[in-house]
């Protein structure tokens, strides 16, 4: 079966998947495995396949936002993939969750759009308990802070005439804000995958805390290495 827009043929897939929002991101992840041959570069979907430990891994970009990320997603699971674990970045919203920490996402309150067409709002979005789990404890591994929580994903990245709820979930106990988790909580448990999501903090959300943002500082370029380490070590343990 040829999936059309990820421009790949499904018998080439594992069914074990790291999805990321940047194409080059991909490609890094993807330097890591053994046996790793590029399928496709399709818009902002960039496909790898290798190996990890001896297992196969795909490895694929899916762009910013929950519509474009959702595509992706759903023709991974179509394709066979069962499951799935997004490796991205995610604004903060506390002093205590600075650039370079991470965030294991075990649920995510949906402010998107997308999932609003796809399920009644009080369809919770919620990881897979043993891949959240591992992620954790994997990431713990590791130097730096990691925390366990909620996230919430948005579709805007900046703001307009109407203002984002950040004070809103922040004080409901959210710890992070990102762009597509929230998507892939509800295909994958629309279409029967499992799925789980780390991300590395690379700005504050909360105004109270607000930078100016720069997701190029080196104390964020070690924290997305450290969240590859631990999706590794999980996606061939689950």
């Amino acid at each position: 079966m040829f999936l059309p827009i990820l421009e790949v043929n499904a018998e080439d897939l594992p069914q074990r998947a790291i999805v990321c929002g940047d194409p080059r991101r991909a490609e890094k992840i993807a330097s890591r495995l053994t046996d790793c041959r590029e399928l496709a570069f399709s818009r902002e979907y960039r496909t790898f396949v290798g190996k990890w430990d001896g297992i196969e891994v795909a490895v694929v970009s899916h762009g910013v936002g929950s519509p474009g990320a959702a595509v992706c997603f759903e023709e991974l699971i179509k394709g066979g993939v069962t499951i799935l674990i997004r490796v991205g970045t995610a604004g903060s919203y506390s002093a205590e969750l600075p650039p370079g920490s991470l965030v294991v996402s075990t649920a995510a309150a949906r402010e998107e759009g997308l999932t609003r067409q796809l399920v009644p709002l009080g369809f919770p979005a919620v990881a897979d308990g043993q891949i959240a789990q591992l992620l954790y404890e994997n990431a713990a591994k590791l130097d730096g802070i990691v925390k366990k929580g909620i996230t919430v994903s948005y579709d805007a990245f900046f703001t307009g005439v109407e203002p984002l709820p950040h004070d809103k979930y922040k004080r409901a106990g959210i710890v992070a804000a990102e762009m597509e988790i929230s998507a892939l909580y509800v295909v994958a448990s629309l279409r029967g995958a499992r799925a789980g999501a780390i991300v590395a903090i690379d700005g504050f959300a909360d105004a109270d805390l607000a930078q100016e943002y720069n997701p190029h500082k080196s104390a964020v370029s070690e924290g997305v290495e450290r969240e590859i380490e631990a999706a590794l070590a999980t996606i061939v343990k689950v």
